[in-house]
Order: structure tokens, then C-alpha cells, then sequence
């Protein structure tokens, strides 16, 4: 394998290309379990039958855990979006309907949604109150067993010449509640600063998945509480303030 085509780095991964193939490098010090826990996600989800690039192989190389995958070829929504604004309505529905053709699916054999999402709430920052109406209001949510991508973005959607939609990532899914996801979309196009197409892209979710607004806004301080345990100051800040400004039942 060819190591010379640097496609990305990510914190804590080096992606390469490789003729056909796309080469995940991680870093040294980054967990085994979590290598291996994405690789089987992705080996799961093919057996669903959505679009996605296939595993190829997990290996070392030089002491570093990687994944080997199919190299797709084209753009991905977010590069389309910048380079087409005027379509920009027009891929974020394609965006939607992506996201609720994978919601129609089931993967019994992936992990939890909800439990993944208590555990986060106990690694938050947050006072043991907070944390206890987090994990309160998460209990009385209804248990559904949908596939969920987890970090569900433009940039994890990629299409090629042909037309054709591939979803990539595969590193955070669980089987849970679609609006779950849909709150985690809606909180990554905020955090991108984004918050006109935050607000067409939840309009667009609940009208063509007949979800009220106010159940998936439900979602968002849970969902935001358990990603704040990732990222940087700036992130976890922005996140943890949809937590402080709801009002618990």
C-alpha cells in the first residue's frame, strides 16, 4: 500500500488513497476497542443495504491501527452546498430523505442509542442535578430500535459523478431514535455556525417524516449534554448552553 495521497486528517487519523482504496490511519495512542468498535459498525450497516463504502481490511501498520475501505469517488453534499448555493434547498432535501431511508432500516446487533447516551451524560461536566433530569427525561423518551448514523452531516454524504449517494462514517452509529439524530444534525449545522440551514434542515426532517418540531426539540438538550464530552472549549460551551436553557418537565 501507497501512503504518498493525503486525502485528510482528522484529530487522531490520517486518511490516504490508494488507487481504489481509502486507508484510515489512526494515531498510536488511539483506542483499540474504538477502531474495532467502528470497523464492525461498518461491516454491520453493509448488511442493511444502504450505500456504503465496504471494509476492505483491518490491519497495523507501523504501530498504528487502520481500517482499510472502498475508495469512493466525488464530492461530498458540503462541497456541493459551497460550491452551488443557489441548490443549497435542494441537496438538503436530498440530505433528509438519506437520513430517512436509513432510519427505515434495522441493525439489531448494533449498540444502544440511549444507553451510549447515558453513558456521555455521566462523563459531562454537568452538577449531579442537571445530570439527573438529563437522564430522566432520556428514560421517559420512547425506545426505538432505528438505525442511527450519529454525526449525520454534509460532509458524511458523498456523491458521485453518476449521481449516485454514499454515506461515510460509520464510527458513532447506534439503533435508537431517529429524531435523536435528527436533534445531533440539527446541532452540528449550529456548531458550524450555519443556523438558517439548521432551521430549513429540521422544517424539511419533520414535515417528511411527519415528526413534531417539539419532539425532536426534546432531543436536543440530551443530545447536546452527550456530545459535549468531545471536542474543544469553544464546543463544549456552545453545546452545554442548549442544555442550561431548557425548561425540565
Amino acid at each position: 500500500m501507497k501512503f504518498d495521497n493525503v486525502i485528510a486528517v482528522r484529530k487522531n487519523k490520517k486518511i490516504y488513497r490508494d488507487g481504489d482504496l481509502c486507508i484510515k490511519v489512526f494515531d498510536e495512542d488511539y483506542s483499540k476497542a474504538d477502531v474495532l468498535n467502528e470497523a464492525l459498525n461498518q461491516a454491520r450497516i453493509e448488511e442493511t443495504g444502504l450505500n456504503i463504502p465496504k471494509i476492505r481490511e483491518v490491519m497495523m501498520i507501523d504501530g498504528k491501527w487502520a481500517i482499510v475501505l472502498d475508495y469512493i469517488e466525488g464530492k461530498t453534499l458540503a462541497q456541493l452546498m459551497e460550491e452551488n448555493p443557489d441548490k443549497k434547498m435542494e441537496y438538503l432535501e436530498l440530505l433528509v430523505d438519506l437520513q430517512l431511508e436509513m432510519h427505515q432500516k434495522v441493525c439489531p446487533m448494533l449498540n444502544k442509542l440511549k444507553d451510549k447516551m447515558s453513558r456521555k451524560i455521566d462523563q459531562t461536566t454537568l452538577d449531579a442535578t442537571t445530570r439527573y433530569e438529563l437522564h430522566t427525561r432520556l428514560n421517559g423518551m420512547p425506545k426505538h430500535t432505528k438505525v442511527c448514523h450519529g454525526d449525520f452531516n454534509p460532509s458524511n454524504v458523498i456523491i458521485t459523478e453518476e449521481g449516485k449517494a454514499y454515506i461515510i462514517d460509520w464510527a458513532h452509529a447506534t439503533q435508537g431514535n431517529a429524531s435523536a439524530d435528527a436533534a445531533r444534525t440539527y446541532l452540528l449545522f449550529s456548531l458550524s455556525g450555519d443556523t438558517d440551514a439548521a432551521k430549513k434542515y429540521l422544517e424539511l426532517f419533520c414535515k417528511k417524516s411527519d415528526t413534531a418540531a417539539q419532539y425532536v426539540q426534546k432531543w436536543m438538550p440530551i443530545v447536546a449534554a452527550s456530545q459535549s464530552v468531545k471536542g474543544n472549549k469553544e464546543e463544549r460551551d456552545f453545546l452545554l448552553s442548549w442544555v442550561d436553557v431548557v425548561d425540565y418537565e
